[in-house]
């Protein structure tokens, strides 16, 4: 079966070669990925929907809201045992500085098994509660998709970082709806050099992606249509870029600070034991913070505010507007604690939609304080959109995903300008602060990020001698 199959490839690699001009085919190879990528990551979130809505819904038991406490534990330990078992010896990696690494070391390989491995691990993981988002394992399984196409056809290592690229804007156009923002994703994130040439390809990957997980995903990730922006809000919108410019920095210094607190715990099941009980006491508090979070944002957009304290401790207090906004402070802080704390002990996801997650969470505080000040009305939504291109802006140092991914998920480019100025302003204040970004920065823990000065340096050291 497999030496069959192995000269199927062969013959069609060779047919190609004689048919299709190597242009051409890359364009075909991209709108390939990019369905098998937006089949990936839509695969993925059906997923997740069917565990969270199975424990939060099907699940019929007197005592069921009592284990909330205990899923996101139950879900870390299965990931780590499932990897485990079934992936074995060949590494396993999470997020999206492996696929930096293989762009910049690896000659864009990447183990097929990630493929169908993020998929699995990041749907028991975020499924049964564990605070990350699903868009880095979409994106990190898309790659996977490509580099084994790119090996699969005999591609050298531009062709097969091309094709990676591709997968990854896969992944991300699928998950979030938004294909400029998985191309933009990828050319900020994932190429080593930009080219226009390059643009093609991953234009063509991200709108694929984005049809295929329309028709298999039904429900849009986000809800809400813009109004138009107060110019009078101007002033506002720059010192919420400022505070939040400075809230990603402190997400960031807490990236590097709580993996090296649970690296001290040596056990493995310890570590997913002690940090599994506290990100269960964590979402007990804060119910926002399980899983993905974007059913709280959704409920904000819409204007149900006293929604975010429903099923907490103090639902009792939600018609309390000040309550509220200290609840969702806390919640804020808990997200980011929570997000941090279930990628160190074990558990798959990333750090993309917590950072959208935080972002809408720090403009909704921001938004509602002023307004109770009676310094000023300001709308409390676009605040909330605001925040999750400062945040992603910040935090990854890619402001142009920032501001497309947020006008995209959020029904248009009403809030443009308002956006470009939030997303310059956080990246601005991070990256003084902090060289690398949340991605980067673990790469240069590992000595294994070439440096960006010269991209052109840059892409001559990461090629090997056989491919020029």
């Amino acid at each position: 079966m497999y030496e069959k199959l192995l000269r199927l490839i062969v013959t069609l690699n060779q047919w190609r070669k004689e048919h299709i001009s190597q242009e051409n085919f890359l364009v075909i190879a991209a709108a390939i990925v990019g369905a098998l990528g937006g089949l990936a990551a839509s695969l993925l979130k059906e997923l997740v929907h069917l565990f969270s809505n199975y424990l939060q819904n099907d699940l019929h038991w007197k005592y069921k809201y009592y284990l909330f406490f205990f899923f996101p534990l139950i879900g870390i330990l299965v990931t780590v045992l499932y990897v485990k078992a079934f992936i074995r010896r060949r590494p396993f990696r999470h997020g999206i500085p492996p696929l930096i690494k293989s762009v910049n070391q690896e000659n864009s390989r990447l183990d097929f098994h990630n493929i169908y491995s993020q998929i699995v691990s990041s749907a028991l993981t975020v499924g049964m509660g564990g605070s990350a988002g699903l868009e880095a394992p979409a994106a990190s399984s898309g790659a996977a998709i490509g580099s084994n196409v790119g090996r699969v056809f005999g591609l050298n290592y531009r062709e097969t970082t091309m094709l990676l690229a591709c997968g990854g804007a896969a992944g991300i156009s699928a998950a979030f709806g938004s294909p400029i923002a998985g191309m933009v994703f990828a050319l900020e994130v994932l190429l080593p050099s930009f080219s226009i040439p390059a643009v093609v390809p991953l234009l063509i990957a991200s709108a694929v992606a984005s049809v295929v997980s329309k028709l298999l995903l039904t429900k849009p990730l986000f809800v809400y249509v813009a109004e138009t922006w107060d110019v009078g809000a101007f002033w506002f919108f720059v010192l919420f870029g400022i505070i939040a410019g400075l809230y990603t920095i402190y997400y960031s210094r807490l990236n590097a600070v709580i993996p090296k607190m649970t690296g001290r715990i040596k056990n493995t099941y310890g570590k997913i034991f002690a940090g599994g009980i506290t990100l269960g006491l964590l979402v007990a508090l804060f119910p926002a913070i399980y899983g993905e979070g974007y059913i709280t944002i959704q409920e904000l957009l819409n204007g149900d505010f006293e929604s975010l304290l429903e099923n907490s401790l103090f639902a009792e207090y939600k018609s309390y507007v000040w309550v509220t906004i200290g609840f969702a402070a806390l919640s804020l802080i808990g997200k980011t604690y929570g997000s941090v704390l279930t990628m160190s002990i074990g558990g798959n996801g990333g750090m993309f939609g917590p950072s959208v997650v935080i972002g809408g969470l720090l403009g909704f505080v921001f938004a509602m304080t002023v307004n109770q000040t009676g310094w000023m009305h300001l709308n409390v939504t676009h605040f909330m959109v605001a925040g999750m291109a400062a945040s992603v802006s910040g935090v990854m140092h890619a402001p142009l995903t920032g501001v497309f991914l947020s006008a995209e998920i959020t029904g248009g480019y009403t809030l443009i300008v308002p956006l470009m100025m939030v997303a310059a302003i956080a990246y601005f204040i991070n990256k003084r602060a902090r060289k690398y970004s949340i991605y980067t920065w673990v790469l240069a823990e590992q000595g294994s990020l070439v440096p960006d000065i010269n991209k052109d340096a840059g892409v001559l050291a990461r090629l090997k001698l056989r491919y020029l």
